[in-house]
């Protein structure tokens, strides 16, 4: 089990906001649930991390960061 943040540079919705913008957690079998950080918080479950940064990646904008070092991105 891996924690990750979800780092926004640039907010293209107006909603989220940037910098640590979602925190979450990769199951060993590569399921995600990531928990938003927002006024209107919400969690939401994605088969994989690539899954969920081919959501909100936003062609590099957002990067999944996990606390282990690696650095997830769609660019």
């Amino acid at each position: 089990m891996r924690v990750f943040d979800l780092f926004r540079r640039e907010d293209e919705s107006g909603v989220s906001g940037v910098g640590v913008v979602a925190q979450g957690v990769e199951f060993d079998d590569g399921t995600c649930v990531m928990h938003w950080n927002t006024a209107t918080s919400s969690i939401a479950i994605y088969k994989s991390v690539t899954e969920l940064v081919q959501i909100h990646g936003h062609q590099g904008k957002t990067v999944v960061d996990f606390h282990d070092g690696e650095r997830v991105s769609d660019v």
